[in-house]
């Protein structure tokens, strides 16, 4: 019986331990945010307009899988964000969100959509009309963080199989 309960309660620990493969162990880049952020923020209402991701990391949360159309409005405080794309299924699909100045003061935006969780939302380099690359990490308890990077084109690309 206790060789049972003890089998029992090892299967449930390394079950518990199951960490997804875009956790890894380490911290988060250091990245000098405060500078890119106090340089950009005059610049922020120059942000807003259309923006086509052509490229991410690999990314289990971003639920828009083609086709990803950005349209951010800047209403002095806040991005007010609207994306279309298709999604996993091959199905048109729409999100709403907001990308604004992180709640905790940390020197960097932070992008909020519907049906998610507030991430953070660093912008490592744009020139405001053509593209912009953007960088995520968060760290977790333990040792653990998770980053993306998307960037985006003020032009879309359309890719071809040949």
């Amino acid at each position: 019986m206790n060789t049972s309960l003890f089998f029992l309660a090892a299967v449930a620990a390394v079950a518990a331990d199951k960490i997804p493969d875009f956790v890894v162990p380490g911290k988060c880049p250091v990245v000098d945010e405060k500078s890119l952020f106090d340089e950009q923020i005059p610049n922020h209402p120059k942000y807003a307009g259309v923006w086509y991701e052509i490229a991410l990391t690999n990314n289990p949360y971003q639920l828009l899988k083609q086709c990803v159309r950005n349209e951010y409005s800047f209403d002095g405080n806040k991005f007010i964000a609207k994306s279309t794309g298709i999604n996993a299924d091959g199905n048109l699909m729409k999100r709403n969100g907001q990308i604004l100045p992180m709640p905790l003061g940390d020197p960097h935006l932070s992008v909020d959509y519907e049906g998610s969780w507030i991430a953070p939302y660093v912008i490592l380099d744009t020139d405001y009309e053509n593209f912009s690359c953007i960088y995520s990490c968060t760290e977790y308890n333990f040792g653990y963080y998770s980053d993306f990077s998307f960037i985006f084109s003020a032009r879309q690309a359309f890719l071809t199989n040949t």
